[in-house]
């Protein structure tokens, strides 16, 4: 698997190019502030393909340039059918925006259990509510590698306390992503790398954040 992270914006929000070495199918997984052009670099310089972009989630620092990408490259967008309308009406989710966001319709919509296909690629689609209601995990079996979006971060998790969280929700989907591989690689939405075996704690998350 070819893996490229870019982090982007004021956030340091964490883009990802995926591409399968077989077949130079790639997708994009998140689009922040000032990522497109060094996406679309990174892209040429390895003959991939991008096919369509995935979205973990649907605040402002991982969707603001999803019209500029999807414009230039002429691919569909996908996001969980619960996070399309802050997609669609950026700042509907009652976050501040600090800078003007193009909406974006989606083409389609995630769901739980769904697999996708990029060349010889395989992508299990998590959904795990909690930061926002259709916040999903991009988990690559074969691979045994994970795209966690603000769910999962090095020693932490997604903020709770934005007007659409559903903290209630969120250790139930900590829990799932607990009974994955231990040695699966964790690629989060902010930050660097993780495993699950090193954060272990995430099955007892809801005492911990509590």
């Amino acid at each position: 698997m070819i893996l490229e992270v870019f982090p982007s914006g004021p956030a340091e929000t964490n883009a990802y190019l995926i591409g399968c070495p077989q077949t130079l199918r790639a997708v994009v997984i998140d689009v922040p502030f000032e990522s497109t052009e060094q996406i679309l670099k990174r892209a040429r310089e390895l003959s991939l393909v991008i096919e369509c972009i995935l979205l973990t989630h649907s605040h402002w620092d991982h969707t603001a340039e999803v019209c500029l990408l999807k414009d230039a490259l002429h691919i569909p967008v996908y996001v969980h059918q619960e996070d399309a309308g802050n997609l669609e009406r950026p700042g509907s989710d009652r976050l501040p925006l600090f800078f003007p966001i193009k909406g974006v319709v989606p083409d389609g919509f995630l769901s739980d259990g769904q697999e996708l296909m990029v060349g010889k690629l395989r992508i299990q689609v998590i959904h795990t509510p909690g930061h926002t209601p259709g916040g999903v995990c991009f988990y690559f079996p074969d691979e045994k590698a994970l795209i966690s979006g603000d769910t999962l971060f090095r020693g932490t998790i997604g903020n709770l306390s934005f007007p659409t969280a559903r903290p209630a929700l969120m250790w139930a989907s900590l829990k799932r992503l607990a009974a994955l591989p231990p040695d699966t690689k964790v690629y989060p939405g902010h930050g660097g790398p993780t495993t699950i075996h090193h954060e272990k704690w995430i099955s007892q998350a809801q005492e911990r954040f509590n």
